[in-house]
């Protein structure tokens, strides 16, 4: 018997892929990233797509790299992506069409066209989730006329459709689920009387399973092509990216706020039951599924979206500027010069962001920043003071008093960020682990297979096999002031809602 048991995470955010070896060794985690891609989407007639053959031949290309690189046998393979976007079958199991990126403008009046048709408080009633045009909803109202809606023999989300693909079997994992808005939120199955009332199909939607359900094996043909040995389960995770992410958090607890920073920051609290009280709907809070019979109670914020989409310009403009070049310009530029609202409409789309930063600015009266170092400390700054916002939201909701803030994923190698938000909200900020959502892939798969009892055990155990860094908040009343600035913007702001 190998003294390491294997996993491999499949982890697709929204601009990058990877598959990652996950390795088990009866008391601690290891990752290695085996093979990692980029996730772009591709314009085409004025439609924004994702890329999905070529995603499925890089997945198999990571799990061609284990087989030639390990003899030992798989005991699990999970796939986790982001939330709201999927595919439509027909009966015989291909795609009509390549699935559609929630930045395509096509739900624009599509919140409008739900509510004149349902009110807001009663959909959010029935799901408890956030109005955000990106959530399946409003992309499936945006397809009302479209005849491939009424022919389609089934809707798979994204992590669903890799794992058709992987197994044959069709099921919706019901976090991923949950991110539709077309979940009930308390019987955890399809809001059908909902999208009934919208005239919209129901005959579509698999059934639901839960995170850490084995769905069967891999494919013959797919372990041919990629020359594993079998048999090697196929097990849903969280497959929605930030549920693997919140399952790996050491030290959750109700006193503990988390953000999972990437291009979106997820900033919750984990709670047992939805809160679905006129609170929660006027301040527009989520309530999606979490792992174990959780529920994740949060906001979306923009995230690290902003500089990136910024980063992106200033190389079509012909500088390219890494990370570390981009921190170090925003260091050197004044603070609080300028405040933006990072969920503000207009950055929702791709495109010139600088410039819509700077009309931004001018709209609500503050300087313009014109350095690429003034842009990234007014994005950076302005994420801190929403973290800020939203947490003392979360609070008011549900009830908690928060003293810590654990920031895991990406963003939590951002020290500037993680310094501010530290400052901008007062807590103790605790960072790690960076590859939260491919450890707390791996976790419930070696739950599901018997290697681990429960998530507390799976926690401990990823407590054991990370560093984490502790950042102490610094008085300094200039971000008092700025959070006043703040509040005044957020008041003021239109939302893409």
């Amino acid at each position: 018997m190998s003294a390491t048991t294997n996993f491999l995470a499949v982890d697709l955010g929204a601009s990058s892929g990877r598959v990652m070896l996950g390795q088990w060794d009866g008391a601690r985690f290891e990752l290695h990233e085996l093979h990692r891609f980029v996730n772009q989407p591709v314009q085409v007639l004025g439609t924004l797509h994702w890329d999905v053959l070529r995603l499925w031949d890089e997945i198999k290309a990571g799990m061609a790299r284990y087989a030639t690189q390990f003899d030992a046998p798989l005991a699990g393979i999970g796939v986790d992506t982001w939330g709201v976007d999927f595919a439509l079958l027909d009966r015989a199991g291909r795609m009509l069409g390549n699935p559609v990126s929630y930045r395509d403008p096509r739900t624009d009046g599509m919140i409008e066209r739900v509510f004149a048709s349902v009110p807001r408080s009663r959909v959010f009633a029935q799901t408890g989730i956030q109005v955000m045009p990106i959530n399946t909803l409003y992309q499936l109202m945006s397809m009302a006329d479209d005849p491939w809606l009424a022919s389609a023999d089934s809707l798979l989300l994204m992590p669903d459709l890799f794992n058709y693909w992987l197994t044959g079997v069709k099921a919706v994992e019901y976090t991923n689920a949950s991110t539709t808005q077309m979940l009930d939120c308390r019987e955890r199955r399809w809001a059908t009387e909902l999208l009934d009332q919208l005239k919209l199909p129901t005959h579509f939607l698999p059934p639901t399973v839960a995170p850490g359900t084995i769905l069967g094996n891999l494919l013959p043909a797919v372990l041919s092509e990629t020359g594993l040995r079998g048999p090697v389960p196929v097990i849903a995770p969280g497959s929605h990216d930030t549920a693997s992410a919140v399952a790996a958090i050491p030290g959750l607890d109700a006193a503990s706020a988390y953000i999972s920073s990437g291009t979106w920051s997820l900033v919750g609290v984990e709670i047992a039951q939805p809160i679905l009280s006129d609170a929660a709907l006027e301040l527009n809070i989520t309530n999606e599924g979490g792992v174990a019979g959780t529920i994740r109670l949060l906001k979306n914020v923009a995230g690290l979206w902003l500089v990136q989409e910024s980063q992106r310009q200033w190389q079509r403009e012909g500088t390219l500027y890494d990370w570390e070049a981009l921190l170090a310009l925003a260091e050197q530029s004044a603070p609080f010069a300028s405040l933006i609202d990072p969920d503000a409409v207009e950055f929702l789309h791709a495109g010139d962001m600088p410039v819509r930063i700077r009309a931004c600015c001018a709209r609500t009266g503050q300087p313009m920043p014109e350095s690429v170092g003034a842009i990234v400390r007014c994005c950076l700054e302005s994420l801190a003071l929403k973290y800020r916002w939203v947490i003392a939201a979360l609070e008011r909701v549900a009830g908690l008093e928060i003293a810590t803030i654990r920031v895991v994923g990406g963003g939590s190698q951002n020290q500037m960020l993680c310094q501010f938000t530290a400052d901008a909200c007062g807590r103790v900020v605790v960072t790690g682990p960076v590859e939260a959502t491919a450890l707390g892939n791996v976790m419930i798969q070696a739950i599901a297979t018997g290697y681990l009892p429960d998530i507390a055990a799976g926690r401990r155990a990823i407590a054991a096999s990370i560093t984490q860094r502790t950042f102490a908040p610094r008085v300094d009343a200039a971000w008092q002031a700025a959070f006043e600035r703040f509040e005044r913007l957020v008041a003021a702001q239109r939302y893409p809602q």
